[in-house]
Formats: C-alpha cells, structure tokens, sequence
C-alpha cells in the first residue's frame, strides 16, 4: 500500500515539530500548510487521503463537499472541539474522528493558574516592578481556602480542576446534564441546579462543550443571578459566554473579574502575531482595556505532555481507519443530533 498522504492545515512551528516526532513510529507522508482551510485553499487537499485541520479552520458543508469531490477520506481534527466543522453534512460521506482527551491536566492547571493570577493580581503587580512600582496598594486579593467554586461540565478536565481546587480547602460544587455521581462521591463535591450554582459561587470555571444548549450559557440573565464581585474563567469555548453582557457586567463590578483563554470571536485572532499592527475588533479591544480581565490565547493546551498526545492520537485514529475502518474517536453524528452524549471512545457503544 502506498504512503498514507495527509493534508495539515494551520501549522505552527510545534505542530511540525511534535508531528514529525511522533511520525516515526507511522511514517506518514505529511504536508504542513501554515494556511488556513478555507474556500480558497481547499483546492490543496487533492491527492490527500486525509486532512488534520484544527479549530479555526472552516469544515463547513460547502468545505465537506469539495473535500469528497477530491476524494479525502478522513477528517482528523487535532482538537477535542469539532464545532467548527458540520457533522451533518459529512454524515455518511466522510467520518470525522477528534482527540478527546490530551491533557486534562494541561487545561485543568491552566483554568487555576488564571484563577491564582486573577485573585492575586500577579498580571498587574508584575507590570508594576517592571516599571519600578513596588507599591502593593490596589492588589488585595482573598483566601481560596473557604471559597466556593462552581464547576460547570465534569468531563476529563472539569474533574481534574475539581481535584486541584480540593486541594485548596475549597467548597466544590458542579452541574453537568450527565452527572458522575462515583466521581464527584470520590472527589467529595456536590452536582447542584444550574442557578444554585450561579448562585452561590464564588468562583465559576467553565469546562462544558459548545453545543446549542451551551452556547452563551453566561448571558445578562445568568449574569445577574452570580454573587456580586464573582470570579469568571472560560477555557472550554469562547462562545459558551456572551461577551457583551460579561463586559456590561465586569464594568458595573458585578462580576468582579475574568479569566478567559478564549473569545468568540478568536478565530480572527488567536494563533497570530499583532504585534506590529492593531485590531479592528472592538468587544475584544474593549476586553482588553479592562484591568480585571486577563486574556490568553487559547494556549490551555499547549504543554509539551498534551502535544506529544494530541499528535500520537491524531495520527493513531488515522492509522486505525486506514487499517480496518475503526473510528474509536469518531465524533458520532447521531448522538450529536439526539443531544446524548456519546460514550463511544469508551465502550464502543453510543447510545
């Protein structure tokens, strides 16, 4: 059999260097493309038996049909995330397989290290030394011992931010629409209704996919019911929040701070150097104007342990469809549709 020829799409520098590391063992023959798929570059998958596209490329129905017309066979995202590409116009033309858990850990750290940083000022105080000012005034922070932390999705990474947050003597509660009873019985934290969560945190960490009934689950209304001065962190999707009302809300000092590795909008954004020019964006500008909110670029991943993982799944998922058709991490359609969530990667059933 010839070399399987895979397309990526995005590539940076780590992508190729743990890529190619992690080839060794499947000798693929890979063609990284720092371009974006889009309309105008998806003319580059032909001759391709697969394309690794990651989560700002466009996998949108008019994308999938040209996929198939030049005859790509898998679509292996490198990402846990597949809401950008349509799982219903690729339904029974061409499988779609993700990287459901690389890291938890990765992520899970990430979301406390903005909750530390946030509560501590560590963003503004090292800026203040840096120019000399070694006053503390202003950078009073609190206690996490004794807090409450409302964990919203108990996946892989909202459990792992769970054990992390036991550790510092915090009351953990959490609301998940499928909830692990033994884990949270396990870890000694409580699934409550979703408002009494709102509620009653302290702290709210959001770890739940994007999916029609997540999206801008953080709203004016949702907003209004948090404790006045609560801490916000988003590592999951930039569009589970709905950035307007947060900065409605940040600004009268009803939530008191954010911590978002994410932005709905970040596809125009994230990844990229602007260093040496301006955005345009004007909610994010506003966003980053606002001395309470700390901004990352969707870098909760990037450990050298959850590249290494995301580049032996991806390229494992590719080697077992090409094999004998297996789809172990396959994103499943039908599940999606139903609103279930599928277990499939776990004991080959969905229900």
């Amino acid at each position: 059999m010839d070399k399987i020829k895979i397309a990526f799409f995005d590539s940076k520098p780590y992508d190729i260097e743990f890529f190619n590391e992690a080839n060794l063992a499947f000798g693929y023959e890979i063609k990284f493309l720092k371009t974006r798929l889009n309309k105008d570059t998806v003319m580059l998958t032909k001759g391709y038996d697969a394309i690794c596209p990651f989560v700002n490329d466009d996998v949108s129905a008019e994308i999938i049909g040209q996929l198939v017309a030049n005859g790509i066979k898998l679509i292996a995202l490198r990402s846990a995330g597949y809401n950008n590409v349509n799982l219903k116009a690729a339904y029974q033309k061409i499988n779609v397989v993700r990287v459901p858990a690389y890291s938890p850990h990765a992520v899970a750290e990430h979301a406390v290290a903005l909750m530390l940083s946030l509560n501590r000022h560590i963003h503004r105080a090292y800026y203040r030394v840096r120019d000399l000012n070694f006053s503390i005034d202003g950078l009073v922070g609190f206690d996490m011992a004794g807090k409450t932390v409302g964990i919203i999705g108990t996946g892989k990474i909202g459990l792992v931010a769970a054990k992390i947050l036991k550790g510092f003597e915090m009351e953990v509660i959490a609301y998940d629409p499928y909830p692990n009873q033994k884990q949270a019985r396990a870890l000694g934290f409580a699934y409550v209704p979703l408002n009494e969560l709102y509620s009653r945190s302290d702290i709210i960490s959001l770890h739940c996919p994007l999916t029609p009934e997540t999206k801008d689950i953080i709203n004016k209304k949702s907003l209004a019911i948090m404790k006045d001065g609560a801490m916000l962190i988003n590592t999951g999707r930039g569009k589970l929040i709905k950035t307007e009302d947060l900065i409605e809300a940040l600004i009268s000092k009803k939530i008191g701070s954010a911590g978002l590795d994410v932005y709905e909008e970040e596809s125009e954004y994230f990844f990229e150097d602007f260093s040496g020019s301006f955005i345009s964006d004007e909610i994010l500008a506003r966003l980053l104007a606002l001395n309470n909110v700390l901004i990352t670029s969707h870098q909760g991943f990037f450990t050298r342990e959850a590249l290494r993982s995301i580049a032996l799944t991806t390229l494992n998922n590719i080697k077992e469809y090409f094999a004998d058709g297996a789809l172990t991490n396959e994103v499943c359609y039908q599940c999606e549709e139903k609103g279930t969530r599928c277990i499939k990667e776990r004991d080959g059933k969905c229900f």
